[in-house]
């Protein structure tokens, strides 16, 4: 099998959500040939909006994963983390020998290891990725955990691309470890600062929790960071609800109740539901999960309890 190159040519991007088109922005600034596939593609109704924004970047795009992957040194695949292995699957059949794959899902160890089996046995180089925080504020700079056997070659050649990569461990497992555990804890939070601040809301006590708050951890800016957690589950509860469901995975794989994480799951898609319902504003609007004041989600989150229960 060749050996990892010391630079990537043309790269592809399985999964042309946010993350993707991040990517793909960055990668594309510095004149790098970059395909890519969603399955969106295959959707006349969600094709639209990643077509027209790889036609302004100069992304090639492809219906299948096939399409995207043939003839690429460097496959990144950002998806839903319930599609991570589905998406290595379909991708090993075609890479090329010796492309190096990077998982970057928020999957657990088991399924990051079940998605290592079928790349490595396709002839290419499954790489370990855990993303260790949000992406927008940092880009392609998004602290990156790698990890597996191959993972110690391609830390320079992703940071030469400006990945802020370095090396967990040469053990599958380690990278994403460490991801699910601080997961089970920063998206817990999300979801127990939108119950809290809720139902204090519903009580006229909000002013008085979030003083309280202020007064147990004086360093947290509660007000802007309550409002920073509604706008990032309402605009991406799905995708976090199918991420701590991994995490539940995780916990079990440690022969743990997941009671924490699947309560959190709950709560995250629970949001997720009432965002496609339209709840906050439909999706484009310029108010839609944008609120400065986390109160004006928290009233329409109310509003949509007091109507169900009418019914």
């Amino acid at each position: 099998m060749s050996e990892v190159p010391q630079a990537f040519g043309r790269i592809a991007l399985i999964g042309y959500g946010e993350v993707g088109r991040i990517l793909a922005e960055d990668l594309r600034t510095q004149g790098l040939a970059v395909a890519a596939h969603d399955l969106k593609l295959q959707q006349p109704a969600q094709a639209a909006a990643p077509q027209a924004h790889a036609q302004e970047h100069g992304v090639q795009l492809h219906a299948q994963a096939a399409g995207a992957v043939a003839g690429a040194d460097l496959v990144i695949s950002a998806v839903t983390a319930s599609q991570a292995v589905a998406v290595a699957e379909a991708a090993a059949p075609h890479l090329q020998a010796g492309a190096v794959f990077i998982d970057m899902n928020s999957a657990s160890p088991g399924a990051k290891q079940r998605a290592a089996g079928v790349v490595d046995a396709a002839g290419g180089r499954y790489v370990e990725g855990a993303v260790m925080t949000s992406v927008p504020p940092y880009r392609i700079r998004v602290p990156l955990l790698l990890g597996g056997p191959h993972a110690a070659a391609v830390v320079a050649p992703l940071n030469a691309l400006g990945f802020a990569a370095k090396l967990a461990d040469e053990r599958l497992g380690v990278a994403s470890a460490t991801k699910m555990c601080r997961s089970v804890m920063i998206k817990g939070l999300e979801a127990m600062v939108i119950e809290s601040l809720s139902t204090a809301r519903h009580y006229g006590v909000e002013d008085a929790v979030i003083a309280s708050l202020y007064e147990t951890f004086p360093g947290i800016d509660w007000e802007k960071q309550a409002a920073y957690f509604f706008q990032r589950v309402i605009e991406h509860g799905r995708r976090r609800a199918e991420e701590v469901r991994e995490v539940a995975q995780t916990v079990r794989e440690a022969g743990l109740q997941p009671w924490s994480a699947s309560g959190t799951a709950e709560r995250q898609a629970w949001v997720a539901d009432l965002a496609d319902a339209g709840v906050f504003g439909q999706r484009g609007e310029a108010g839609f999960a944008r609120s400065a004041d986390w109160r004006t989600e928290a009233d329409r989150l109310l509003a949509a309890v007091a109507q169900e229960r009418q019914r």
